[in-house]
């Protein structure tokens, strides 16, 4: 990650944070905490109104506007709409503490354009004023009820000179665009969390601030559920087939059946709405009757060949990613007919996921470079490579990112503990366990990276999700059985990993 953030960055270590056992409640302690300090080096005493919206940021200003109560300011809480709006659970938590602060505090709910006096009353006598209305989720421009309070803070500001203090941003910057809209408070001062959000400026936000609330630097180098969630596409009632990915599997030969069913069937289960598997002839069949989700093309022959190249370069176009090497074999046709398909791929910018035997037909006959990711163990690092990586995790994060840059490629290289790069950044993943040695686990990745590629479009992104599902699919998996699963017992778990980590 970059020195400045995004909202997305927000989000994702929101919920890598929480994942690690740190509460949305003590965040935003924390962060209310921070901006009241803050506030203090700024004005020791004084009148102070915060003004909170009925989102998180809302929440940060009513922690807040508690610890200003208890450093003997005078406080007056003025919440934007009516109690039982508040969105979050968390937010309304903070809420009812301050319910019961009736000494130390005043509140009051301005719930619509009818009562802007109220809020003029409040705010002509005033110090300093808390932005605490909208954060970094904000998309678009602030209009209604909302436009009218931000023109009235700005308005009364100029006549009254009182400062005012914003919480990470101030309220009307689309974090999205990276720039305010026609209206945005206009603030002397703007406590950010973390790090700076990108597109802020001393000429937007004012003295830009920030405060380190907690957040673990491992919720940043580790993927989590924060991947998971950006990775998959949101299911509206107006979706239909096709919205979330056609993925082509391409391998299989005489001896090998299981591994692109595997590979299929985690796509499926990861939410494609429709897998091909290409397969030699001789075991479309055999692959057929495993599942009746499964639609096999058939290629000529018992192995992949020139053959079935020239038919699939016709088919190539339809999909939204592509998965080439499971079960393909060490036939040389088979390992030349990959390195050419796997070019023609490439070269067309479609999404490509190469495992397995593919990776020992590019390791011989060229590696390509573009939307491609190689998912290799050890072993199969130092045949595409020429070393073994280091046992040290930081050591080997260098490596893996050198030749992720060099090569232009993501690599996820597999382990007890994953080290992925694109050749910018480098993330770890530290799910799954050693029952995850059984064979058809690197398919089941495969798959996994290849349903998510489909839908986020972002081959890093996609790789990171796609380890941490993999492995809490295979926690899930060994809490049921132990450590005598299949790689299929973790592909029925992959649903209840997106539920538990996506949509609970």
């Amino acid at each position: 990650m970059s020195n400045l953030m995004k909202p997305e960055d927000v989000y994702r270590l929101d919920l890598n944070s929480e994942f690690l056992g740190i509460p949305p409640d003590l965040l935003m302690e924390n962060a209310g905490s921070a901006v009241a300090r803050r506030i203090q080096e700024i004005l020791p005493s004084g009148k102070i109104v915060v003004i909170a919206g009925l989102g998180n940021n809302g929440g940060d200003g009513l922690v807040c506007a508690r610890f200003l109560a208890s450093m003997g300011y005078n406080v007056t809480v003025i919440l934007l709409g009516r109690e039982n709006q508040i969105r979050s659970d968390v937010a309304k938590r903070k809420f009812s503490m301050l319910k019961k602060m009736i000494l130390s505090l005043e509140i009051v709910q301005i719930k619509d354009s009818t009562q802007l006096d109220t809020l003029e009353e409040l705010l002509i006598n005033a110090d300093l004023v808390v932005d605490a209305i909208f954060g970094v989720g904000l998309k678009g421009a602030v209009r209604g009820f909302y436009a009218e309070v931000i023109k009235k803070i700005n308005e009364i500001k100029r006549s009254r000179n009182f400062l005012v203090v914003s919480i990470d941003v101030p309220s009307g910057f689309d974090a999205y665009t990276r720039a305010p809209k026609s209206v945005f408070v206009k603030a002397d001062y703007t406590v950010t969390f973390h790090k700076p959000k990108d597109g802020l400026t001393e000429q937007i936000a004012g003295k830009i601030l920030v405060e380190n609330i907690g957040i673990p630097p491992e919720a940043e180098i580790f993927c989590g559920p924060g991947d998971l969630k950006l990775a998959i596409k949101e299911r509206t009632l107006w979706s239909h087939k096709g919205d979330f990915g056609r993925i082509l599997v391409i391998g299989g030969s005489r001896n090998y059946s299981g591994a692109p069913t595997l590979a299929s069937l985690a796509a499926l289960n990861t939410g494609a709405d429709l897998v091909i598997t290409a397969v030699p002839e001789g075991i479309a069949n055999v692959i057929r009757s495993y599942s009746p989700d499964l639609i096999v093309y058939p290629l000529p022959g018992e192995y992949f060949s020139m053959e079935g190249v020239k038919l699939l370069e016709q088919e190539i176009l339809k999909y939204d990613a592509i998965i080439l090497g499971p079960g393909l074999g060490l036939f040389e046709e088979s390992l030349k007919a990959a390195s050419q398909i796997s070019r023609y791929i490439a070269e067309k910018g479609i999404p490509l996921i190469i495992d397995a035997d593919g990776l020992k037909a590019i390791a011989k006959y060229g590696i390509p470079s573009g939307n491609v990711i190689l998912t290799p163990h050890a072993g199969e690092f130092k045949i595409l490579f020429g070393e073994l990586p280091p046992k040290d995790l930081h050591e080997k994060g260098i490596l893996v990112k050198e030749k992720a840059s060099e090569f232009r490629v993501t690599i996820v290289l597999k382990g007890h503990i994953d080290v992925i790069s694109d050749g910018e950044a480098i993330r770890y993943n530290a799910t799954g366990n050693p029952g995850m040695t059984v064979g058809g686990t690197g398919d089941v990745l495969s798959g996994i990276i290849g349903a998510l590629v489909a839908q986020c479009k972002n081959p890093f992104l996609a790789s990171c999700a796609g380890a941490f599902l993999s492995g809490v699919s295979g926690d899930l998996a060994f809490e049921e059985k132990g450590y005598e699963f299949l790689a299929s017992d973790v592909i029925h778990k992959i649903p209840y990993a997106i539920n538990k980590y996506v949509r609970n």
